[in-house]
């Protein structure tokens, strides 16, 4: 089977940023008023995101922390990634570069919980022990669209005080309750955790479309919920997309944890596989080919079950224990589902072809992206040219090409 060539177009989005993350970083902690008293210990908390600038703006937090003369330490806040077990949230913060070399703050990483009172809720609260602790605690997120279930807030500051902080022990407590556990007891059992545990501050961040640094906030505990409200409408209004209705394969060259927390993002392929839960609207794809796992991604391939075809090298870096715990823990088990299997990137493609049902494969509806978070260049096929060469805001790049090697393997993106 002949592919067909394919030719770059490149996306034009907002591309609003933040040079100077380090500055920004310290102006804004310094205009929330908050004090630190000399020799205070204070946790600074960080997730398992692939944030664009987290090892830059841990570093500056901890920076500010120690001119402030506390004493400053990172705790992984990340429920059950890495493992579920202490040394592997630690590995995936050092893949990120947040270091103790790099930062001057110790990583204390730690499974243990505390028990914090939950009032009403019909789901216990727990927060980190090193972090319950400290003097205080600071935590670091991103703010953006939740891949499994949409709210007022939904992946953030909110979701990072219960799921991120209560460790594994709260992840199990709320997913146990399914979606409704992360639409409506994330928020409440996050005030309880504002209420009772020693939040100081949250550090906000908001990406562009090029996953670059476009906004920075520190927000005292009062302010955490509106504001992330105000920075969510602004994240879904700057996400970037794929500019079809509908597709016959996605070819995606990579995915993993530090792309999205199910690998993909969900918002941009249209996919959630939860069950009892519809997909959502919007570009319909008939197959999708991943060909490769982030090495970020320490072996989790939680989200291949997304896509319906990989290969044999993603197949090759699936650590089945971290994989398997976290979906568990998910209770989205159709995620980790393994796809069908090619030897070869042409091999997952020919069969993803071949099973869309009676089409011209010459003329085939066929997108290629590096990841769903780069989709400012991507390649797309003839048919699909036709449709948006007139678009504004979209350029061509190059000539029609060939996608695949000699080897039968994606070239270069």
């Amino acid at each position: 089977m002949e592919l067909p060539k394919m030719i770059k177009i490149r996306q034009h989005f907002n591309r609003e940023h933040i040079e100077d993350i380090e500055g920004t970083v310290k102006e804004q902690i310094k205009s929330s008023g908050i004090k630190i008293e000399r020799g205070s210990r204070i946790a600074i908390a960080v997730g398992s995101r692939g944030v664009a600038n987290i090892h830059r703006i841990v570093k500056a937090t901890v920076e500010w922390i120690k001119e402030a003369g506390g004493e400053p330490f990172i705790v992984p806040a990340m429920g059950s990634h890495g493992g579920a077990t202490a040394d592997g949230q630690r590995a995936v913060l050092e893949g990120y570069g947040v270091t103790e070399e790099y930062t001057g703050a110790p990583i204390k990483s730690s499974m243990e919980t505390v028990e914090l009172p939950q009032g009403n809720l019909i789901n216990k609260v727990y927060m980190d022990k090193y972090a319950y602790e400290a003097d205080g605690t600071i935590i670091i997120n991103r703010i953006k669209v939740h891949t499994d279930f949409h709210g007022p807030t939904e992946s953030g500051l909110m979701k990072m005080c219960v799921i991120g902080l209560g460790k594994h022990k709260q992840a199990l407590e709320i997913h146990r309750y399914g979606v409704y556990g992360l639409k409506e007891l994330i928020p409440k059992t996050a005030r309880q955790v504002l209420k009772h545990g020693n939040i100081i501050l949250g550090i906000a961040v908001v990406e562009n479309a090029y996953d670059e640094t476009a906004i920075i906030r520190a927000l005292r505990p009062s302010e955490i919920e509106v504001e992330e409200i105000k920075l969510l409408s602004y994240s879904r209004k700057n996400m970037p997309r794929i500019p079809f209705d509908k597709l016959d394969v996605l070819i995606v060259d990579e995915m993993g944890k530090n792309i999205s927390g199910t690998g993909m993002d969900t918002n941009i392929i249209n996919r959630i596989k939860i069950k009892n839960e519809p997909e959502p609207e919007g570009i319909k794809i008939t197959n999708i080919v991943v060909s490769d796992l982030t090495e970020e991604s320490h072996g989790n391939a939680l989200g291949m079950g997304l896509a319906d075809f990989i290969t044999r090298k993603f197949a090759d870096k699936i650590d089945f224990k971290a994989t398997y715990e976290n979906t568990i823990t998910s209770t989205f088990i159709e995620r980790a589902k393994m796809p069908i299997v090619g030897e070869t990137d042409r091999d997952a493609i020919q069969y993803a072809l071949r099973t869309c049902g009676p089409i011209d494969i010459k003329n085939a509806r066929i997108v290629r992206i590096k990841n769903t978070l780069k989709l400012d260049e991507i390649y797309v096929s003839s048919s699909l040219l036709q449709e948006i060469q007139d678009k504004p805001g979209i350029d061509i790049v190059g000539e029609f090409v060939d996608i695949l090697n000699e080897k039968g393997e994606l070239t270069e993106f």
